[in-house]
């Protein structure tokens, strides 16, 4: 079963270099260890002090600058794991950093998400 973790920090995050040091190897064990565990899939960090959310008004489209923050954090970025259970994944969860200092979003992929590759036929 494939989830996606959303890891979500603090918006106004004040740290000094060594918190700073010390978040950055916590997250460096926590994505090492997903990583031998063999169940990371995907992942990447997100710069949300830049994104963009779009709506349509009217027809029009209206543009916010600046992320969308739930309960005063930001998503900061997130991985793709396939392990066997909801209860696997929430066990992953648990040890994110984020769960500690912000929250860590578990979202379940659909099966049938996946594009399929497409077949080429040569006559």
């Amino acid at each position: 079963m494939e989830f996606v973790l959303a890891f979500h920090q603090p918006a106004k995050a004040q740290t000094d270099a060594a918190s700073d040091q010390q978040a950055s190897l916590a997250w460096k064990q926590y994505m090492g260890a997903m990583a031998a565990a063999g169940v990371m899939r995907s992942g990447a960090q997100l710069d949300s002090q830049n994104s963009r959310i779009v709506r349509l008004q009217n027809g029009e489209r209206q543009v916010q600058y600046g992320s969308s923050s739930v309960q005063d954090a930001l998503i900061a970025g997130y991985v793709v794991i396939d392990v066997a259970s909801l209860e696997e994944a929430l066990h992953w969860t648990a040890r994110s950093p984020s769960s500690s200092d912000g929250l860590t979003e578990v979202i379940p992929v659909l099966p049938n998400a996946r594009p399929k590759p497409l077949a080429f036929s040569f006559l």
